[in-house]
């Protein structure tokens, strides 16, 4: 899977900015549970009140809390506060605006908490704290530096059993009530804190939302743009393959690979990032503010992911086999299809519809069964996901409420310790599911690489020769020896042979002779494995691959046309050429005719496959295409058996006129399209048993005369 990444470098601005939007999102999901808890706590529970750094406080109150501080505190506060007005005869004091709220909120939090305390005379603590009623505030008035030392450390000692949520929240309760002593309307400061961080709330869900959005629209068209890529580069590969490595792939193959494999790859980079990047950062730090939050559920946390962990696991020891099975299949049922769609006239001229069927039922069902599998093992993911996620809430508001009956914990926390163990268990979920489409997908990547890592067996040189013009069209085996690969004998052995421009040579033989093998060399659809072969003058592994081909025209043993008109297919070699040029490579390979009848003529749309003509008509325009290329080698591959003997004999009386410097070869099964050839080559078993003309081939090659024989009668051959 990571060899595709090297296929994303294009796309490294498009990498970079999800990476960047995936943090910023991250970072402002962590964020939410805050403000969550603000709500609650600061918002609802403390009446907009954040701490103990109260804004605007009377003197009389003021005068009491700096009687409970050290001489170092009480200057410090009197430095950051300032008279501004009067409110009911009493001095108001401010609190500056550069001040540090953090640190006079500590300083205030405990003398807030015992003047609260102390303020009434019927609790407990209070009670416990001055059982003889003693008015402090006087007392510390009027008391020295030694005894006021003594009167506060009895009190801090009084306090230090309890919790600092306590402490905080009565100094909270304090400045709220000193805020309605002094006429500032608490209801509307608690309304606004709210609506402040509510609109904050928003601002950052808006801003999630966005983030979201931007990183799907990117990661989509960076994935399409790779799988564009992928699809271009496999498909290029293939076009350069040579026949034998089409073989050792497999059409259907190929198809599943370039579509259904590159398909996989594009679905999961589209989610891979947002895993890698996303789920990581939210996983360690929904920990980290789960922490800061509250330590003591920890063991909640670690408990959850432990189990999601192991389920995990096993779910993918499970799966993990089958992903490769799949590919595997599908290969198989687009084989099958391929096959029966293509063989569907000799399917219904055998009526073995019903044999088809059943064959494909079963490539069918071997995929669908393995698919459902899969899909019934991953549906046990989400609803132990769930149920696991519903304890880890019930386990987190059992330790919670006896935290917040016990004063060490707010409800606020709770909620927002909730919803950070929501974001780990979710980041460990979105692991899951990837982990889940990862194999398939990486599967799917090997079968990509697998192609695009396939050492071409037919390579281009890196300095190739120029071509000779002094023997422009020649072609020359000398010692040609050829064997494919993984076989144990050569089909053909030892070819000597020169096919000069001008003249037509012939091959002919036996089915499976090695005729056709022979002329695929010339094109370099396959390499020879012994000897040389030359092409004007040159070893054609040593000629530019291209230029070889544009000097050869070829039509091959089963005429193939492709989807468009007429006159595009017979362009395809030449895209230049005069619309008279096309008129007449139809007429000389004898197909004027029946375009004429056609309702568009040349501008007739030729349907997928060549199904809308017959087959000699198919095979007439593939020599009128390689006519119209008007190569210096024509190479016709057994391509004139669909044509009756007249058709046959008036085509190849046309050939000569075009013909005359070119060099032509022709394989063939008829001893009447060759018996007029200038060579002919006689093939037996991969071996050369006869070359001559005609009739000494009659007299010199009992092969050759046996097959003549067994076409026509010995008076045929003496009038011909």
């Amino acid at each position: 899977m990571f060899k595709i990444f090297k296929y994303l470098k294009k796309s490294i601005v498009s990498v970079i900015t999800i990476i960047l939007l995936l943090i910023l999102q991250a970072w402002l999901d962590l964020t939410l549970p805050e403000y969550t808890s603000k709500i609650i706590n600061v918002g609802v529970q403390q009446n907009g009140v954040e701490n103990a750094a109260i804004t605007e406080i009377g003197e009389t109150e003021l005068s009491k809390l700096t009687l409970l501080m050290s001489a170092a505190d009480k200057n410090y506060i009197e430095k950051n506060y300032t008279y501004t007005k009067t409110y009911k005869n009493e001095k108001i004091y401010e609190l500056k605006k550069d001040s540090n709220q953090e640190k006079i909120s500590k300083i205030f939090a405990k003398p807030m908490t015992i003047v609260s305390f102390l303020s009434s005379d019927e609790t407990k603590e209070n009670q416990q704290m001055f059982p003889n009623d003693v008015d402090i505030f006087k007392t510390l008035q009027f008391a020295n530096d030694e005894q006021k030392q003594i009167i506060l450390k009895e009190m801090n000692n009084k306090l230090k059993d309890y919790p600092d949520a306590i402490i905080d929240q009565a100094a909270v309760s304090y400045v709220v009530q000193e805020y309605k002593r002094i006429g500032i309307d608490t209801d509307k400061l608690q309304i606004n804190y709210i609506i402040k961080v509510g609109i904050i709330m928003i601002l950052i869900a808006l801003s999630v939302m966005v983030s979201g959005i931007l990183t799907v629209f990117i990661g989509s068209r960076m994935a399409a743009t790779l799988s564009k890529n992928l699809r271009e580069k496999v498909f290029k590969k293939v076009i350069g393959f040579s026949k034998n490595e089409i073989k050792t792939y497999g059409a259907a193959s190929l198809i599943t690979r370039t579509t259904n494999d590159i398909q996989q790859v594009q679905m999961v980079i589209v989610f891979l990032f947002r895993v890698v990047i996303y789920a990581p950062i939210i996983g360690v730090g929904g920990v980290i503010k789960a922490l800061n939050t509250n330590s003591s559920m920890t063991y909640i946390i670690g408990v959850a992911v432990a189990s999601i962990l192991s389920f995990v696991i096993i779910l993918f020891a499970i799966a993990m086999p089958k992903f490769t099975k799949i590919q595997k299949l599908i290969d198989k049922l687009n084989l099958v299809t391929r096959e029966i769609l293509s063989g569907l006239p000799v399917i219904r001229a055998f009526s073995n519809e019903r044999h088809e069927e059943e064959r494909f039922d079963e490539a069918n069902k071997n995929l669908t069964k393995i698919n459902i599998f899969v899909n019934r093992t991953m549906s046990f993911m989400m609803p132990i996901m769930m149920l696991i996620m519903n304890f880890v809430c019930l386990a987190i508001v059992y330790k919670g409420a006896k935290g917040v009956d016990a004063g060490s914990m707010q409800v606020g926390d709770i909620l927002a310790y909730i919803q950070y163990t929501m974001q780990i268990i979710m980041s460990f979920l979105m692991i899951s599911m990837m982990s889940i489409m990862l194999p398939r997908a990486n599967v799917s990547a090997k079968r990509i690489m697998e192609v695009l890592e396939t050492k071409d067996t037919i390579l281009n040189p890196k300095n190739p020769q120029p071509f000779k013009e002094e023997e422009r069209g020649k072609v020359e085996f000398h010692n040609v020896s050829f064997r494919y690969p993984d076989a144990d004998y050569d089909v053909i052995t030892d070819i000597n042979l020169v096919a000069n421009p001008g003249e037509t040579t012939a091959f002919i033989g036996s089915t499976g002779s090695g005729k056709s093998t022979l002329i695929n060399l010339i094109p370099r659809f396959y390499d020879v494995t012994g000897g040389e072969l030359l092409v004007d003058g040159i070893n054609i592994k040593h000629a530019d691959l291209k230029q070889l081909r544009d000097k050869i025209g070829f039509v091959p043993q089963r005429g193939i046309l492709f989807t468009g008109t007429i006159k595009d297919n017979v362009k395809y070699g030449n895209k230049n050429i005069s619309d008279a040029k096309v008129k007449q490579a139809l007429k000389i390979s004898q197909s004027e005719e029946f375009v004429s009848k056609l309702k568009d003529k040349e501008n007739y749309q030729i349907a997928q496959g060549g199904t809308n003509v017959s087959g000699g008509q198919k095979q007439r325009l593939s020599i009128a295409r390689a006519i119209a290329k008007d190569p210096d080698i024509y190479i016709f591959d057994d391509s004139f058996s669909a044509l009756d003997f007249k058709t046959d004999a008036k085509l190849r009386q046309e050939l000569k006129t075009i013909t005359k410097n070119k060099t032509v070869l022709i394989v063939a099964q008829r001893i009447s399209t060759i018996m007029n050839a200038d060579k002919i080559v006689v093939l037996n078993e991969g071996n050369v048993v006869g070359i001559g003309k005609h009739e000494e081939l009659l007299k010199n090659c009992q092969i050759y005369k046996e097959i003549a024989l067994s076409q026509l009668s010995k008076e045929e051959l003496d009038n011909a």
